[in-house]
């Protein structure tokens, strides 16, 4: 499987599951046309579109101008088709987008100034992060970030804070799936995956040292909804060499403790079932 510049899995061939030619839906139909734009692929021709989302072209010059009628996506005067601002303004209304941003971002800034190094907030989807705030300084060390970015849940300090708070049995199939390496350092085997987790519960954060390029090292620490549950985590990154983690940890663990309090998350609650879509109860 090869990957994109921000280690998502590349799409090669049509949304798995969705078939092909006149047996798919026409849902299907329309989430494959969206589908075929991604951090990669920001725009597209028509027949790009067709080819990536696995559709005749009669079909795709249909289902784009509908789209593009009712705003989801753009046309430049070029003829490329482009995302459109309907989609930002939904995502807006998202609860674990930009919602928690606007909530988290005062605390985000603080842990800049306190730093002056990368900052990150992000959320879990499925077995991956998704970035949903990124703060750089000019001289901070380089990263593979975006915003919307992803990455596989073992290869960041974001991705093991939330993993270390999932249920156990989730956590083990993890452990069990392919784990993608991307530099010499990547967690790449179960038994080493299993004993990260559990030092990240026992010490309340993640250290991630050289897993996506071999010059920078991650402090993250979870961030808990107004249940307990763990909804979100907050790091920030710094090189490698010469990284004081015992002063950054304290730094880390207010800026994820002032967003948890503001999105509700009383310290003395019972914790309850993981915010995460299809995921189970979270550990203590």
């Amino acid at each position: 499987m090869t990957r994109t510049t921000d280690g998502r899995a590349a799409r090669e061939t049509v949304p798995p599951g969705s078939g092909s030619g006149s047996a798919r839906s026409a849902p299907d139909r329309l989430l494959a046309v969206l589908a075929a734009f991604d951090h990669d692929h920001p725009a597209l021709t028509l027949t790009d579109i067709g080819r990536r989302a696995g559709l005749t072209l009669t079909t795709a010059h249909r289902l784009v101008g509908a789209l593009t009628e009712w705003g989801a996506l753009e046309r430049d005067a070029s003829g490329i088709y482009h995302v459109g601002l309907r989609l930002w303004e939904l995502a807006a209304l998202a609860p674990r987008g930009l919602a928690l941003r606007q909530i988290a971002l005062p605390y985000l800034e603080d842990l800049y100034e306190a730093t002056h190094e990368n900052v990150q907030l992000a959320v879990r989807d499925g077995d991956e992060v998704v970035y949903i705030e990124w703060l750089s300084g000019r001289s901070a060390v380089g990263v593979h970030i975006r915003v919307g970015g992803r990455w596989p849940l073992h290869a960041t300090g974001v991705g093991l804070a939330l993993l270390a708070h999932d249920d156990p049995a989730s956590q083990e199939v993890y452990c069990q799936s392919p784990l993608t390496p991307f530099t010499p350092y990547t967690i790449a085997d179960a038994p080493r995956l299993r004993r990260v987790l559990a030092e990240v519960r026992r010490t309340g954060v993640a250290v991630s040292s050289r897993q996506v390029t071999e010059d920078a090292l991650s402090v993250a620490a979870p961030v808990r909804g107004p249940g307990g549950a763990v909804v979100a985590a907050v790091s920030v990154v710094v090189p490698q060499a010469g990284a004081q983690v015992p002063v950054l940890t304290p730094a880390v663990r207010v800026a994820a403790r002032g967003i948890s309090r503001a999105l509700g998350w009383q310290p003395d609650e019972p914790r309850r079932g993981s915010l995460i879509p299809g995921r189970g109860t979270t550990t203590p």
